[in-house]
């Protein structure tokens, strides 16, 4: 069992649902904020990671598919997080949509999607920092575990309340920023632990 540590930086309202957005660093990611996160949210995530084993069995049970190279698919995918956030659950985003070459320094712009619903249903947005699962299990097709600690930043929220449509890219800038700026003091403490 790996040792854990989740810090909230905020108490959260379990009548409240929020679109949490994560860096995406490791295949452990999944089950990092599967284990980290209360209350009921499902996870957006890309068709093909149904056929990854044991990912398959949460991926039908906590998931809604998008297939990002089909149009029809995309507008799925938004209809259900929309009706998801309707039946007061939550949803967890890896915006960059993919796990980037430099997973744990430096990320990826942030695709709209997570922005455009928390704003369309006025939700709030959560940050969420995962800074160390790029040591613990990194992107190497080895699948190989490092011991080390991990850790878990759920950020205060950031309340879309009066956004439009025209703020997507200020409030997808605005969560980008606060996760970095995590991710950069985090792994300049790697060298310490």
């Amino acid at each position: 069992m790996l040792r854990t540590k989740v810090e909230f930086r905020f108490k959260q309202d379990k009548k409240q649902s929020y679109v949490y957005c994560a860096n995406h660093s490791s295949y452990l990611d999944i089950p990092t904020l599967c284990y980290s996160l209360s209350g009921y949210y499902l996870f957006i995530g890309k068709a093909s990671l149904a056929k990854v084993p044991l990912f398959g069995y949460m991926f039908r049970n906590y998931y809604i598919a998008v297939d990002r190279h089909s149009k029809l698919s995309r507008y799925e995918t938004m209809q259900k997080s929309m009706e998801a956030i309707d039946k007061k659950r939550s949803l967890a985003f890896f915006p960059e949509g993919t796990i980037p070459k430099n997973a744990g320094y430096q990320m990826i712009p942030f695709k709209d999607g997570a922005f455009r619903i928390a704003i369309e249903k006025q939700v709030p947005i959560v940050p969420v920092t995962i800074p160390f699962n790029w040591l613990i299990l990194p992107d190497d097709g080895k699948y190989v575990p490092n011991r080390r600690l991990m850790k878990v930043i759920v950020h205060e929220p950031i309340e879309t309340k009066g956004m439009t449509l025209d703020d997507v890219d200020a409030l997808k800038d605005k969560t980008f920023d606060i996760i970095q700026r995590e991710l950069i003091i985090q792994n300049k403490e790697v060298a310490l632990v």
